[in-house]
């Protein structure tokens, strides 16, 4: 390549500008040195390419347009690539409402996941290849009208807010639980995971609760269950509300729509509330989760009662037990009581009959020695003071003692031994103070 060399004039210097004034010079320049510049960049490689294919600047412009569109296809082809429905592309472009937006795009197969950039690159894709521009420069005869649904698709899913009223609406994503008979013949988890992951998208808390499997703890199942009845959806009809004029003049009109359309909307998403309670509720009744739970619960149950009845009828028989065994008890304490109280009676009967034994052998001992008296029969006064003396010494001791006192008079007909015998007997009376001095003289020495 030949070597250009290009003269570059040092710039112009100010007005009234003097070297001499206020110059300093801090270091001398160095000499001068030649260096080889060569072209770069995109515009001389846009200008080489144009001389090597003999091309104006509008020829290149079109074949590189048509490359780039090529080259995005290509790029997004992997990602964003669906057939379009001819119905699709001959829709009104004024019912933008009735349209699917993610179909309008090619995103049908995403849908409410579709990230930004996914919208980004297949809306630059459709324009690409739909454009007004391209289709004119290719001979077509056809209207903007889709090129209008793709961008309006744009507009809406582009849009916070406008993208969260669509996807509310938009049934496409919505799955049909399954029945009652193909829960019955297939994987129940299967069957419902994908119908709980659509409904999922609606809630206000995220995570959501997983369906799990069969081997989900009761807390688990319990706990998604809870999760489902209490649903805190964020889903919302305004997007199917009907169009409120823009006349200010009729502002009647206005506020009818407008009460209208609250109206529908409240309805739809009681309609909705129900819907999904009733999903909910057919869930719960085919889940073999909850059967085998119920299952354990009745079998707690039972195990409780029966453990229950099993205490009831121990404590019972226990009961009856120790009944019979306090009324043995107490007929065998009745009957011992009855025995002791007959052997009593009968001790005490013959104690007593010992002591009226012996208080005949104390009383006939001093009517063997004649009341002490001596020769010739005892008077009645004597008898009456002896015999009141012996009942004296007999109120003060004990049956014992009167069996003692009755064993040593036992035999003896001496009137000094009788009298001996009693006087040792008063004598111990008188020092236990169970008799006073002077009492019972009769029957002293």
């Amino acid at each position: 390549m030949a070597t250009t060399q290009v003269a570059l004039p040092l710039p112009v210097l100010p007005e009234g500008w003097a070297g001499e004034k206020g110059f300093k010079a801090f270091s001398s320049v160095s000499n001068a040195t030649n260096r080889n510049i060569e072209p770069v960049g995109p515009h001389f490689l846009a200008h080489a390419r144009r001389k090597r294919h003999q091309r104006t600047f509008s020829e290149d412009e079109r074949i590189q347009a048509q490359e780039n569109v090529k080259k995005v296809e290509d790029e997004d082809a992997s990602e964003i690539s669906e057939l379009e429905d001819p119905l699709l592309l001959s829709r009104d472009a004024k019912d933008w409402k009735g349209q699917d937006h993610y179909a309008v795009l090619g995103l049908s197969k995403y849908r409410y996941k579709a990230t930004d950039e996914q919208i980004k690159r297949a809306h630059r894709k459709k324009v690409l290849k739909h454009h007004p521009d391209k289709k004119a420069a290719a001979g077509s005869t056809e209207d903007d009208s889709f090129f209008k649904c793709i961008q309006k698709a744009t507009e809406i899913l582009q849009d916070p807010v406008k993208r969260r009223q669509f996807d509310s609406v938009d049934e496409a994503a919505d799955v049909d639980p399954p029945s009652k008979k193909e829960t019955q013949k297939g994987n129940f988890y299967k069957l419902w995971r994908p119908v709980f992951a659509a409904e999922a998208r609606f809630s206000k808390t995220q995570p959501v609760p997983a369906l799990g499997d069969e081997k989900s703890t009761k807390e688990d199942v319990e706990s998604f269950y809870n999760f489902w009845y209490n649903f805190d959806s964020w889903r919302s009809f305004e997007y199917q509300d009907e169009d409120v004029p823009d006349d200010n003049e009729n502002r009647d009109q206005k506020r009818y729509v407008e009460r209208k359309n609250n109206a529908a909307r409240k309805k739809k998403k009681t309609e909705d509330t129900a819907r999904l309670r009733r999903l909910v509720d057919d869930a719960l009744a085919l889940d073999e989760r909850i059967k085998k739970f119920r299952k354990e619960e009745r079998a707690q149950k039972d195990k409780r009662r029966l453990e229950k009845e099993a205490e009831a009828k121990k404590a019972a028989e226990d009961a009856a037990r120790a009944k019979e065994e306090e009324a043995r008890a107490k007929a065998e304490a009745e009957e011992k009581a009855k025995v002791e109280k007959a052997e009593g009676k009968k001790a005490k009967d013959a104690a007593k009959n010992a002591a009226k034994k012996n208080k005949r052998i104390l009383k006939g001992a001093v009517k063997d020695a004649n009341y002490f008296h001596g020769a010739g029969d005892a008077t009645a006064s004597v008898i009456d003071n002896v015999l009141s003396d012996v009942e004296l010494v007999i109120a003060k001791i004990d049956n014992e003692e009167l069996a003692t006192l009755a064993a040593k008079l036992t035999g003896k007909k001496d009137a000094k031994e009788v009298k001996s015998v009693y006087a040792e007997e008063v004598k111990r009376l008188q020092t236990e103070g169970k008799l006073k001095a002077g009492d019972a003289k009769t029957l002293l020495s």
